[in-house]
């Protein structure tokens, strides 16, 4: 199958909230009591980076997206400003969240602020001590009386449980589903025990097809990637008889693979398998911690129908996060499509549900769903007609 890239799209049906395996658990308390016992000393923002560094660092949840290289990628994009807070608690402890405004905003009511946005991956604090469901609702009701017209975060699904649990009335809520791989026990049991059957054979075959592979940290296959990126994304132009222009401007641009790739240097790599010659598939890997993230995959169909191309880069990165000590592989959003569902769960990924919360002074997000099915009928009757021609 073509790998398709990992976007953030939403589905159309809330289910409900999975817990990890081993998620913690933590000591029942009243409200009374967890009100008394939490409350915020003092704010700063944008967070100093060496206490974020650290934090991160010392936070077993964290993910790559919400390290400080990150943020630094994401606003070296042009579209964002770093508007990171660092919690103070009156216990001494402290939390960074890692937030972005959108610039071009003429005044602080009209903005938006997000942790993360989409096609950035998660947010959330992130902090050295376990933080319990009292401090998250004390940050959400700090983020919830700043002056930003809407705030919207997107937890790690292994941890929206409790962002859930201490979201404000009157929160809207979108539901998303997100697989992830456990990588409790090694690679070796991980393919042994967690991969399916079919995918170690389509594995082996695709060991014996010719494939030649090449994978750096950093940038240095950023431009094999994108070049094959856009190949994929004119083949699915063609199919669904998009203009090719309307396609380029749609796509990612290569700029922010390669500040993603140059802002994590060595946490970041990219695999780039060719078959006689010609680009067959490529992936993206960014890791943090506890945690590998798939980023990003593309590849030519015809030709991994053949070599079973996706399979192998896909093993390669798993084997590199296992090998890299990190206990999940997380395989990102699918947007609903049945086939690449199926192809992460042959892997042994397993379907979380979760909420991204949005803090919002006016309904925006009925207004944006509103206005998307509009445009998806829009562009169903285009589609159609040019099906016809």
């Amino acid at each position: 199958m073509a790998a398709a890239m990992n976007r953030n799209r939403l589905p159309g049906r809330c289910t409900r909230d999975r817990e990890p395996p081993d998620a913690p658990i933590s000591e029942a308390m009243t409200d009374e009591q967890q009100a008394e016992a939490v409350t915020i000393a003092g704010v700063m923002s944008p967070a100093p980076r060496d206490i974020w560094q650290s934090l991160a660092d010392a936070d077993e949840h964290a993910l790559p997206f919400q390290t400080p290289a990150w943020t630094d990628a994401l606003c070296a994009s042009g579209d964002w400003m770093d508007a990171s807070r660092l919690y103070t608690f009156s216990d001494g402890r402290q939390a960074v969240l890692p937030l972005v405004r959108r610039r071009r905003r003429a005044v602080d009511v009209a903005a938006t602020e997000a942790s993360m946005p989409p096609q950035w991956g998660s947010g959330g604090a992130v902090c050295a001590a376990s933080l319990s469901e009292a401090d998250l609702r004390a940050v959400l009701e700090d983020l919830r009386a700043a002056p930003a017209l809407r705030v919207l975060l997107r937890p790690s699904p292994l941890r929206a449980a409790m962002w859930a649990a201490a979201m404000p009335r009157g929160t809207t809520t979108v539901q998303h589903v997100a697989h992830i791989l456990d990588l409790d026990g090694g690679f070796a049991l991980v393919a042994g025990q967690r991969f399916h059957r079919s995918t170690r054979r389509y594995i082996r075959i695709a060991e014996r097809s010719g494939l030649t592979v090449e994978s750096a940290t950093g940038a240095a296959l950023v431009p094999q990637y994108h070049e094959l990126y856009l190949r994929w994304v004119e083949r699915r132009a063609r199919e669904r008889h998009v203009p090719r222009g309307i396609a380029h401007h749609r796509a990612e641009p290569r700029r922010r693979l390669e500040l993603i790739a140059a802002h994590m240097g060595p946490s970041c790599r990219i695999w780039h398998a060719r078959h006689d010659g010609r680009p067959a598939a490529a992936l993206m890997l960014v890791v943090h911690g506890a945690h590998a993230v798939y980023l990003r995959g593309c590849s030519d169909l015809a030709l991994t129908r053949r070599t079973k191309a996706n399979d192998l880069l896909q093993r390669l990165a798993i084997e590199e996060a296992c090998a890299a000590g990190c206990r999940y592989y997380h395989m990102g959003e699918s947007g609903g499509v049945a086939s690449l569902m199926s192809f992460k769960e042959r892997f042994g990924a397993r379907p979380f549900s979760f909420r991204e919360l949005r803090l919002e002074r006016l309904p925006v997000t009925s207004l944006e769903a509103c206005v998307g099915r509009t445009m998806a009928a829009v562009e169903a009757r285009l589609l159609a007609a040019g099906a016809r021609r």
